[in-house]
């Protein structure tokens, strides 16, 4: 079985909350665009061929959409391909977990989009290290030997890098 790798990252920078706006429908600014455009091509160079074998996966705030679409352009990974998960705006970590537990075995390569605490708190729980995604950073990791999607728990994955704009 091939070593699977999951990218979990961070919605891109936003405005901030405003009276007349919620926090589901806050956009990027441009120095979120900016960042996540960087970090994207960042990943690309370490992501092997983005194929059938990748999933994305993307909460379906405005910012994490955005994010994920900016991503997806630069790796060339179709955009109707990308799975929308409202319930992962506000998540709990040990949520985003369990929905990854339900990504078929088929995929070797996941990407996942959402928000902090929890993409952070899912990094730290998987991987048993401290982690505090900044906006639009990336986390690397994989699985262990052995380890599928459906398998994946506390101390399960080996956190390889944090890509960031100056990494």
């Amino acid at each position: 079985m091939e070593t699977k790798s999951l990218y979990i990252i961070r919605h891109a920078k936003a405005e901030l909350p405003i009276f007349d706006k919620d926090d589901f429908n806050r956009d990027l600014l441009p120095k979120g665009t900016d960042r996540a455009t960087i970090i994207a091509r960042k990943l690309k160079e370490l992501l092997p061929a983005i194929d059938e074998k990748t999933l994305v996966i993307s909460s379906t705030a405005n910012r994490a959409m955005q994010t994920a679409k900016i991503y997806c352009d630069i790796l060339g990974y179709p955009e109707e391909r990308i799975v929308w998960e409202p319930k992962v705006y506000e998540a709990h970590y040990l949520f985003l977990m369990k929905r990854l537990n339900d990504v078929p075995i088929s995929y070797d390569h996941v990407l996942l989009f959402g928000h902090n605490p929890s993409v952070s708190d899912l990094v730290g729980y998987i991987s048993d290290r401290f982690v505090n995604l900044k906006t639009a950073h990336a986390a690397y990791l994989e699985l262990e030997e052995g380890i599928d999607y459906s398998l994946l728990s506390a101390n399960t994955a080996s956190l390889k890098n944090i890509i960031t704009e100056n990494s």
